[in-house]
């Protein structure tokens, strides 16, 4: 499909052959005309004139110049904005508001926006008859089969035995004197993470075991997984993770795998790209798995040497986004996704574990479009986004279940702010379909900022690590936050009070689910604090 692509109501061919006038010494001119007066001057010019004309010139020209850039600027943004466009197939309709729409940018109607917030609220409703699809039904149904069979047949059923971490040895049929990561588009993609890679690729021959005139390198995937939720902590938890000596993580934080990049989306208003293998995926825990194997110059019979090493992973997109899903598979759930994220992971790891980190989902969406925030915000810009956000869901829920709106990619992509990230119950149902409730810790913001050691203390429990020395677990309770909000955003101050008493009310019904399912009232957020 063609876009015409259109500039302050004109399109560019019209700039193109519109001539853009200016008024100078009460004469209008063509702007681009102007550029050529210069070849028609006399040669000889007083002194006093020049300087004066050549001010005026470069006046001229730097303002051709912006002026083009500008137009460049947004026209290039507009190009990523289509991007962002879902699939043809899929729900356009939906990104109109609901019956209770108003304009948005000329009146500011309370009374409005409570009808749409009750309007949403009597359509809540929660099932749970969703079942765990079988490993068959998830090969069959993907639409890159081979692709999908590659990443259930390189990882196997069983794993090491006498290791904490699910690790497993697989053959090295490779070059061992050409470069393993060449081919990894992580390498390729993060920068920032290249010098990583350069060590591994400098010590990966060290590391591969010799048996029986074969070369096996040692593979891991995690043993815990922190899934959520955006702006709720998780990176402050994941620098304290890993001060334990016996917790490794990843090359790096949010690899997105599972959500992203295996669907070959970096950004999704960059479009696809390649697809990353689980091969990829499985390299970034290179570095942990040579500190579980061990040197095997001192240990020939390649038995990992620290076996009680475990791996985390960290990606806050794990638990809730399964965007991707409309773009590969047809609407045959009526707009529910046919298979989620935690469906595939069950497929691979069925006792993997989980750490999800919330918080108050009114202050969560404040700091959120905050952190993602562009320009021009404001306490009234986000009460306006919040409202048109609001609008489009409640317009959704006119046709579809609440599920399905909240999984729903149209409405997601519209929304100006993350509106269904806050809806938590939601997403911790589905991942109960999958996993039992000891797979899963659920951890509030509001209590790690005030007992770090009462939170870090459940943490190791949960993940079943050993005891510390005074000086380790001093080091890790104490450090600094992690990650807190930039000074420039917080002399914006806090949100509007109108704004914050709309997003209790919206979020309520859900945070009164999601403390009845966990037996726990501190999820109601009734008397919450801004942290």
């Amino acid at each position: 499909m063609d876009y015409k692509y259109s500039l302050l109501g004109s399109t560019v061919d019209d700039y193109r052959k519109r001539p853009l006038l200016l008024q100078v010494d009460d004469t209008p001119m063509n702007l681009f005309a102007v550029l050529e007066v210069k070849r028609e001057l006399p040669k000889r010019w007083n002194t006093l004139g020049c300087f004066r004309k050549i001010r005026l010139y470069s006046f001229l020209f730097g303002l051709a110049v912006t002026f083009l850039i500008m137009a460049s600027y947004i026209l290039t943004g507009d190009k990523k904005g289509l991007l962002l466009t879902p699939s043809p197939y899929h729900f356009s309709s939906l990104v109109s508001p609901g019956p209770f729409a108003y304009n948005l940018s000329s009146v500011k109607d309370y009374a409005h926006i409570k009808l749409v917030v009750k309007s949403i609220t009597s359509k809540v409703e929660f099932r749970s008859s969703r079942q765990l699809p079988e490993v068959k039904a998830l090969v069959n149904s993907e639409p890159h089969y081979s692709y999908l069979h590659a990443m259930f047949s390189v990882v196997p059923r069983k794993f090491l035995p006498g290791v904490k971490n699910p690790c497993w040895y697989e053959e090295y049929t490779g070059n061992i004197t050409s470069d393993p990561y060449r081919t990894n588009l992580y390498a390729r993609y993060s920068r920032r993470f290249r010098t990583v890679f350069q060590h591994l690729r400098n010590t990966f021959r060290e590391h591969l075991f010799h048996r029986k005139g074969k070369l096996y390198r040692m593979r891991c995937l995690p043993y815990f997984y922190i899934i959520g939720q955006p702006k709720c902590g998780t990176t402050d938890l994941y620098d304290r993770l890993r001060l334990h000596p016996d917790v490794k993580f990843t090359t790096f934080k949010e690899p997105h795998w599972w959500t992203r990049k295996r669907f070959g989306i970096i950004r999704l208003s960059e479009g696809f790209h390649d697809r990353y293998p689980v091969e990829d995926y499985l390299d970034l825990f290179d570095q942990a798995a040579y500190q579980i194997q061990g040197n095997l110059t001192t240990n020939a019979s390649g038995s990992p040497s620290q076996p009680n090493i475990i791996i985390g992973e960290a990606s806050a997109s794990t638990m809730w986004d399964n965007n991707a899903w409309v773009y590969f598979y047809d609407n045959t759930t009526e707009g529910e996704p046919p298979f989620l994220i935690q469906d595939f992971v069950h497929a691979l790891q069925p006792d993997a574990r989980f750490i999800i980190m919330l918080r108050d989902p009114v202050e969560r969406l404040y700091s959120d479009y905050l952190y993602f925030g562009i320009a021009n915000k404001s306490a009234e810009d986000f009460h306006e986004k919040v409202s048109e956000s609001l609008q489009l869901f409640e317009g959704c829920l006119t046709e579809y279940t609440m599920r399905s709106c909240v999984y729903n990619t149209t409405v997601n992509n519209a929304m100006p702010v993350r509106l269904q990230v806050g809806v938590y119950i939601v997403y911790l149902m589905d991942w109960l379909t999958v996993f039992s409730r000891e797979q899963i810790l659920v951890l509030r913001l509001e209590d790690h900022a005030s007992n770090r050691k009462y939170t870090m203390h459940k943490v190791f429990d949960f993940l079943n690590l050993g005891p510390l020395t005074k000086e380790i677990e001093s080091e890790i309770t104490r450090s600094p936050a992690s990650n807190t909000r930039r000074p420039a955003d917080k002399n914006l101050g806090p949100m509007l009070p109108i704004t914050k008493e709309i997003l209790r009310d919206f979020y309520m019904p859900f945070n009164e689910k999601l403390a009845k399912v966990l037996r726990n009232d501190s999820f109601l957020w009734e008397n919450n604090s801004k942290l």
